[in-house]
C-alpha cells in the first residue's frame, strides 16, 4: 500500500469516526470511540514499520475501543450512583413556606431523618414543622 493511501485511508477512519463520537450521550460510547480512533492510529503506526498498516490499524482499534468502553463505562456507573443519590435525597426534603410579619413569604427546606426533621440549621423536629414554628428562626 502506498503512503499516499494510508494517509488518505487513516484520516478518513478518523474523521468517520469523530463523527460518532460527536454523537455519543454516554462516557462508555465516547471512550470506545475515542479509544478505537487512537488505537487504530497507534495501530497504523506499528503496523506501518512491520509492513502490515491496515492490520496494525484494525487491532489496534479493536484494543482502544475494549479500552475506552470500560473506562468510561465506569465513568457512567458513577455518575448513575451520584444521580440516584442526588435523587434520593430530594425525595426527603419537605418546603414549609413562611410568612413574615411584614406579609412577605421564604421557602425553607427541611431534610426528613428518620421520623423527624432537620431545619437548615440543623435544628430537630419530631413532626413536619409549621410557619409558625419555623418563622422565629428564618421568618422575621
Amino acid at each position: 500500500m502506498s503512503k499516499k493511501l494510508v494517509t488518505v485511508s487513516v484520516a478518513v477512519v478518523v474523521s468517520v469516526g469523530l463523527v460518532f463520537v460527536g454523537g455519543c450521550e454516554s462516557d462508555a460510547g465516547k471512550g470506545a470511540g475515542i479509544g478505537g480512533l487512537a488505537g487504530a492510529g497507534v495501530g497504523a503506526i506499528i503496523g506501518h514499520q512491520s509492513g502490515n498498516t491496515a492490520q496494525g490499524a484494525l487491532i489496534g482499534g479493536a484494543v482502544g475501543a475494549g479500552g475506552g468502553y470500560m473506562i468510561g463505562n465506569e465513568r457512567d456507573k458513577k455518575k448513575t450512583k451520584a444521580e440516584m443519590n442526588n435523587l434520593r435525597s430530594e425525595m426527603n426534603v419537605e418546603t414549609v413556606t413562611v410568612t413574615n410579619s411584614n406579609g412577605s413569604k421564604i421557602s425553607v427546606r427541611v431534610q426528613k431523618q428518620g421520623v423527624g426533621y432537620v431545619g437548615p440549621n440543623g435544628e430537630y423536629y419530631d413532626h413536619l414543622p409549621t410557619d409558625a414554628e419555623l418563622r422565629p428562626v428564618y421568618g422575621f
